[in-house]
């Protein structure tokens, strides 16, 4: 299918189509004109990628997990998947360490803003 049957089926802008080809997380077929001819498991792949990014993980993460997750080589996949989560949860530690930070400011922007009504009064 080409790209607009494509990202229909997706749900998936072509834009965002073109950008999942550029970072190598998909790869299409082409016809003979050149133009991207997507197959059935390429947009099962492209779910999979949406989901991914919905949960916050990075396209650096997530082209290291896709081989796993859609049937690649058994070679290392231990060994890659112990590194792998080890990345995951180095993710997940410093985005909750961004967390205790922006609720650390928004406890004391909430304290300045009633304080400040206080002195209205």
């Amino acid at each position: 299918m080409k790209i607009g049957e494509a990202s229909k089926a997706s749900g998936v802008s072509a834009r965002s189509l073109r950008h999942y080809e550029d970072e190598g997380l998909i790869v299409p077929g082409r016809f003979s004109n050149g133009f991207r001819d997507y197959c059935q498991s390429t947009i099962d792949r492209v779910l999979v990628i949406r989901t991914l990014l919905e949960s916050g993980l990075p396209v650096r993460l997530i082209k290291e997990l896709l081989p796993l997750l859609t049937g690649g080589s058994d070679a290392g996949t231990d060994a890659v998947c112990a590194e792998f989560l080890r990345e995951v949860r180095s993710y997940r530690d410093r985005l909750a360490a961004r967390i205790a930070v922006l609720s650390d400011q928004q406890a004391a922007l909430d304290n300045y803003l009633r304080e400040a009504r206080r002195s209205d009064l």
